[in-house]
């Protein structure tokens, strides 16, 4: 849901059960799902009664209630699948690349005392075959990743040792959602590569730029994640240090929000143009979506399917982040199993299972859990904590307090000197992970995992482990095999068609190849209907491979356009490009804009007043590092949302300007819609505020208002809107430079108090420099 009123969220329903029976939902929660029925009510009664038994000891007043152990380990409390033995016997195997002391580690876990996964309940058949006749471990390896770990939640030695050991596997690890630095996009001098193949996409795009986008083999798009379903997240202020500010395009010191839903997803036809935008900038990679375990993701999974999308991630909720908070970590998300099973199920008889990939997470920890969501499912298996512990993580759920003792999630350069980990010890355990799953497969008589993937009917309920409760879950609906397996495919199989053949990018790179090969000026005039998408972002993905980030010389390719441009217009638009568009565009202009300069004007011979009408679409700037964007008219809602380095000068603007903004400049010459800043937490806003009302359209929770009495800032201003008039010849622009003195009176500072307080500490910082020099001098 997200931020919401209390209203919204009663009789709303959005939880659902596990292990509890129709029969009590049906009567006191209808409408509420139970894909495994189990308990009724007279367990209900006898648990809550043995709690409240535990808790009247009569005759020891001095007792205190046990630690349960529900969040961290305690000894006598709840059992953890991650515990002293299991965590320190991994360790030392893959410390010493000892298999032998690697399968003593699988057996803790594989053979628990009780259940603690759905997938423990679970037997596998067995006709076994020569180990001999099975696929290679690289061929294994090839399908595991390491989770979506962002530079920033962990330190830089533990990211780039995940990047080093999947690359040398061949494997994939995830950037997560704060960037990459671009010196890991180079072959290291002893050939090995610290570069992330899978470059994620989430809400905060942080750090998504051009540059960043092509250096990519699959580009995530991150729509939830199963240890914090529809939350988001947030990077603390004081784990964002100079490195990381400047990898997120953001300023030190600074908390960064990744709000729960992406501003340019509202539908899956919102979904299919990011898919096909980001198809654009690199055609060469796979574009996957991450989504929650959950009821009905089978349903949504068909229609990511039908939005064009390579892969399919389903996360599950035994992750974690680390960082999380409490109430995420205990009942929040669904088990992997359930969505995996739903997800296969539903591809499957919409006959959409073969045109894409499906990967799966959520604490998998031994060959038995990959082969369990094989059969599930899964073609590809993530890997997420039981990666940080083989580089020392020991569980301290220290993450998000920045004090990690072992290194692996802090950037304190103290604790991050006490990093042992190395990329040799993830290859171990990724090949021992491998040489494991080949000798299952010969037992169950298989030669290689794409034979078993979605093979339900290999899989059996083992009703002999458990307690009383768990002989009441049903697995028939987990374990259904469709009929329409028999006509079917059950695993990837084909391509997407992206539909990326034919664009008007193909003839804009064509008649750039001077400007690409020589950086020669070029001019160009094309017209331009709604039915042109991307415009701009096939030639800025060409550029960013060459030049980087970079990108060409001022105005080396000017664009001018005539008609009506379709979505996506001058995406992830590079540095030396500059689109000239004489009629209006659709939503998304300027999405991820990388240093590229776009102008918007009314037609030729437009007799209408450019302040008074609408001229471009909705979420304009999602996500903008850099560049410039000059609109002669009003745009619609969210503009500038998430701006982290972009200028942009526009005459009017609906509900929710500025959202979530990091930095830049976004001047509006207009009336705006209500939530104002909402969220912004760095950059600088002016806004014309003519009707003396402001106020009331501004979210005051984290911006503080100012009239424009520092010289500094008038001359800002002054020069942003002379720029607007040079690009548009604005009017209303001519207007106000003309009288100036009048109108910059009229004009309102939005300004985040917490970027204010950075920027007066840098001040002072830089004041006490020169004090220092001058005293030394002295």
């Amino acid at each position: 849901m997200g931020i919401s009123t209390i209203r919204s969220y009663r009789g709303a329903q959005l939880f659902e059960a596990i292990g509890v029976s129709s029969a009590l939902l049906d009567k006191y929660f209808q409408g509420t799902t139970s894909k495994i029925e189990g308990i009724g009510m007279e367990d209900l009664y006898n648990d809550a009664l043995a709690d409240h038994t535990a808790g009247l000891v009569i005759g020891d007043d001095d007792k205190t209630l046990d630690l349960a152990g529900l969040y961290t380990y305690r000894k006598d409390g709840e059992k953890h699948a991650w515990n002293p033995e299991t965590i320190s016997t991994l360790q030392l195997a893959t410390r010493l690349g000892s298999y032998k002391k690697f399968k003593e580690y699988t057996a803790m876990v594989d053979n628990k005392p009780y259940p603690m996964f759905l997938r423990d309940f679970m037997k596998i058949h067995r006709n076994p075959v020569d180990i001999s006749t099975v696929e290679p471990v690289e061929a294994i390896t090839k399908r595991f990743v390491t989770g979506a770990m962002s530079f920033g939640a962990i330190s830089k030695e533990a990211h780039e040792a995940l990047a080093l050991a999947m690359n040398q596997l061949g494997g994939r690890s995830n950037t997560g959602e704060g960037g990459e630095d671009s010196n890991r996009f180079i072959v290291r001098e002893d050939g090995t590569s610290a570069r992330s193949a899978i470059k994620q996409v989430a809400s905060g795009r942080f750090g998504v730029t051009t540059e960043y986008l092509v250096n990519a083999d699959e580009i995530q798009i991150k729509m939830a994640q199963g240890a914090k379903p529809g939350e988001g997240g947030q990077l603390p202020g004081f784990k964002v240090d100079q490195i990381i500010a400047k990898t997120r395009h953001s300023i030190p010191g600074i908390s960064l929000i990744s709000p729960p839903p992406h501003h340019d997803i509202y539908s899956i036809e919102d979904l299919a143009q990011l898919i096909f935008d980001l198809k654009n900038v690199n055609p060469k990679a796979l574009i996957s979506v991450k989504l929650v375990s959950e009821s009905g993701v089978g349903t949504i999974a068909a229609g990511v399917a039908k939005a064009k999308a390579d892969l399919i991630v389903i996360s599950g909720c035994e992750g974690g982040t680390g960082a999380s908070p409490v109430s995420s970590i205990r009942y929040a998300g669904l088990p992997s199993e359930l969505g995996l099973a739903e997800t296969q199920q539903t591809l499957v008889m919409n006959n959409l299972r073969r045109q894409v990939i499906l990967q799966v997470d959520g604490q998998l920890k031994t060959g038995r859990d990959i082969i369990i969501q094989a059969l599930l499912g899964a073609e590809e298996f993530g890997f997420a904590t039981s990666a940080l512990i083989v580089l020392g993580c020991v569980m301290m759920r220290k993450c998000h307090m920045n004090t990690c003792p072992v290194g692996v999630a802090t950037q304190n350069e103290a604790l991050r000197k006490q990093f042992r980990g190395r990329a040799q010890y993830l290859v171990n355990f990724f090949t021992f992970l491998a040489e494991e799953v080949r000798e299952l497969l010969a037992e169950m008589g298989f030669t290689k995992l794409e034979d078993i993937i979605g093979r339900t009917d290999l899989i059996e309920f083992d009703a002999s482990k458990g307690n009383e409760k768990a002989q009441k879950v049903d697995f028939s609906k987990l374990l259904t095999y469709p009929k329409e397996t028999e006509k079917f495919d059950i695993h990837h199989t084909a391509s997407q068609d992206h539909k990326i053949n034919g664009i008007i990018d193909e003839h804009l790179i064509k008649a750039s190849i001077p400007a690409l090969d020589h950086k020669m000026p070029v001019e160009l005039h094309f017209p331009i209907c709604n039915t042109d998408r991307a415009t701009g972002t096939m030639l800025s993905g060409k550029i960013a491979q060459l030049y980087g980030d970079a990108g060409l010389p001022d105005d080396t390719i000017r664009c001018t356009f005539t008609g009506s441009a379709g979505q996506s217009f001058g995406a992830f638009l590079v540095h030396g490009v500059s689109l000239r568009l004489e009629g209006d565009a659709n939503d998304y202009l300027g999405k991820g804009l990388s240093g590229g300069k776009i102008v918007v004007v009314p037609p030729m011979g437009a007799t209408f007043a450019p302040e008074k009408n609408v001229i471009a679409g909705n979420t304009l700037l999602y996500g903008a590092t850099s560049g410039e964007v000059y609109i002669n008219g009003r745009v619609g809602e969210r503009f500038c949302v998430r701006n982290s380095g972009a200028v942009a000068v526009v005459e009017g603007a609906g509900d929710h300007c500025c959202e979530y903004m990091t930095g830049g400049r976004t001047v509006v010459l207009g009336s705006v819609g209500r939530n104002f800043a909402a969220g912004m937490s760095g950059g600088i806003a002016y806004v014309w505020n003519k009707d003396g009302d402001f106020d009331f359209f501004c979210n005051m929770e984290m911006v503080e208002l100012s009239l424009i009495e520092d010289a500094a800032d008038n001359k800002e201003l002054f020069q942003l809107i002379t720029k607007h008039y040079q690009q548009t010849e604005s009017p209303l622009a001519r207007t106000m430079l003309e009288n100036w003195s009048v109108y910059a009176d009229q004009f309102i500072k939005v300004m985040p108090i917490e970027y204010k307080k950075v920027l007066h500490e840098e001040k002072m910082q830089v004041l006490q420099r020169k004090i220092a020099e001058v005293e030394r001098d002295y």
